[in-house]
């Protein structure tokens, strides 16, 4: 009876706290809006200073200069002058929304018992009041890539809106690729101060099964689609696209074996969209992945080398390294507490620029790069004429924690809510202590 009490008063607590700060969704655009004067940074790797940006139906319907726009088309004008302007920002490969409190299982619903696992649809798990999501779009990110973990097939990840109702209101694409976790090939291990590299014992048998799995998906796939009556194998039918381009594979692999194998598979079976997810050492073969046509989402940047013999900013110039390879990249920030630090992914970029990459190329890993990625780009990454008027006005360097301060956001032309349960609690201690207000 008293794990009973404790389970109850539990439960309204999480309640209480999720009703408390609780944000009502933007309603629909009603009235057109133009964005005048500020700095845009266009997300295609072009700046337009003293820029004019119309937002209409919830489309970006005018991209130009200031002085070549018509306002009185339009029923409000937001006067930029000083400020920036950016597309809003994509976090892919996010477990944001499926995650609330570490500590509370009851919260946790980013993976599922199983080992093969690709009819597992995220997107529908996505919490669309979760009290995370407004600390992440106060900087500016407003996407995401919804995405599973587990198993060596996780299953299928979504991209959606961090604004809606329900996952059906936030999702944009419901499944756009299948999570595979590619085995470890080797052992590190040390020995008086060595390194000796060993093959796992159990990575042929793993490699095998992954195989088989595919094979069998694939001479599914070569079948007819079955009709509404017909037997369905679930897992076989999740993998169809993989093998028609509907579906993008995403492989999460660190190791330069692990990538040279992950492509190298995609030969062998026929898949047509791979993209490599964490990539440490993708700058290593990156005329392969090139050649073959692979992207790679970089894992964060704001981390420490994965070996001792590595140089300690490595990390940091890894979306450099790339760039200059021409292969495709994005930067994604999996890893310890993953969906809290969602918020510190234009900082990535900003750290990323800081090492090499221009400032425009630092907002393209964070914007259209990611889009292009997820298969979204004929919709959103860029600030351009017939796309999702999702973007933001910041009154510094987005990419700069110390500048970063949104004035405006907008999804799919929606005037969000920029408030949130950390600025709330840092206005009310300030307060409470007497001491000046910083926000």
């Amino acid at each position: 009876m008293k794990s009973l009490h404790y389970i109850l008063a539990l439960t309204s607590c999480l309640l209480t706290w999720g009703v408390f700060a609780q944000q009502t969704p933007a309603p629909e655009q009603s009235t057109s809006i133009l964005v005048m004067g500020g700095t845009a940074h266009l997300g295609t790797g072009d700046v337009l200073k003293d820029a004019a940006i119309g937002l209409r139906n919830g489309k970006i319907d005018f991209v130009g200069f200031a002085q070549d726009a018509d306002r009185a088309r339009y029923d409000e004008v937001i006067m930029a002058h000083g400020q920036h302007v950016y597309p809003g920002f994509i976090a892919p490969n996010s477990t944001l929304g499926l995650q609330e409190i570490g500590a509370v299982r009851a919260t946790r619903d980013d993976r599922e018992t199983g080992t093969f696992k690709p009819h597992v649809r995220s997107v529908i798990a996505f919490n669309t009041d979760s009290e995370v999501t407004p600390t992440v779009r106060t900087n500016g990110v407003l996407m995401g890539q919804i995405t599973p973990r587990g198993g060596t097939i996780s299953g299928s990840s979504g991209i959606v809106h961090f604004d809606g109702w329900n996952w059906e209101d936030a999702a944009i694409m419901m499944v756009d690729g299948i999570h595979l976790n590619w085995p470890r090939t080797h052992h590190r291990h040390r020995a008086d101060g060595t390194v000796d590299i060993k093959k796992r014992k159990t990575y042929d048998q793993e490699l095998q099964e992954i195989t088989h799995f595919f094979e069998s998906a694939q001479a599914y796939a070569q079948q007819p689609k079955r009709n509404a009556t017909s037997k369905k194998d679930l897992r076989q039918e999740a993998m169809r696209g993989l093998f028609d381009g509907s579906l993008r594979l995403y492989v999460h692999a660190d190791d330069i074996r692990q990538i040279t194998e992950a492509v190298h598979f995609k030969r062998a079976i026929g898949i047509s969209e791979l993209t490599i997810v964490g990539g440490y050492d993708a700058p290593l073969v990156a005329d392969l992945l090139r050649d073959n046509g692979v992207s790679v989402m970089v894992r964060r940047v704001h981390e420490l080398p994965r070996y001792a013999e590595d140089d300690v900013s490595l990390p940091f110039r890894i979306p450099k390294q790339l760039e200059d390879e021409g292969v495709l990249y994005c930067l994604q920030n999996a890893g310890d507490m993953e969906h809290m630090g969602t918020r510190n992914l234009p900082f990535y970029a900003g750290t990323a620029h800081a090492y090499g990459l221009t400032y425009e190329q630092a907002v393209r890993s964070v914007t259209l790069n990611a889009a292009r990625i997820l298969g979204i780009d004929d919709q959103c990454g860029s600030i351009e004429t017939g796309k999702d008027a999702t973007l933001f006005i910041s009154e510094g360097d987005a990419l700069d924690m110390m500048t970063n301060r949104l004035s405006h956001a907008f999804i799919q032309g929606r005037s969000i809510d920029l408030d949130n349960r950390q600025r709330e609690l840092y206005r009310k201690y300030q307060n409470k202590y007497g001491a000046p207000l910083l926000d």
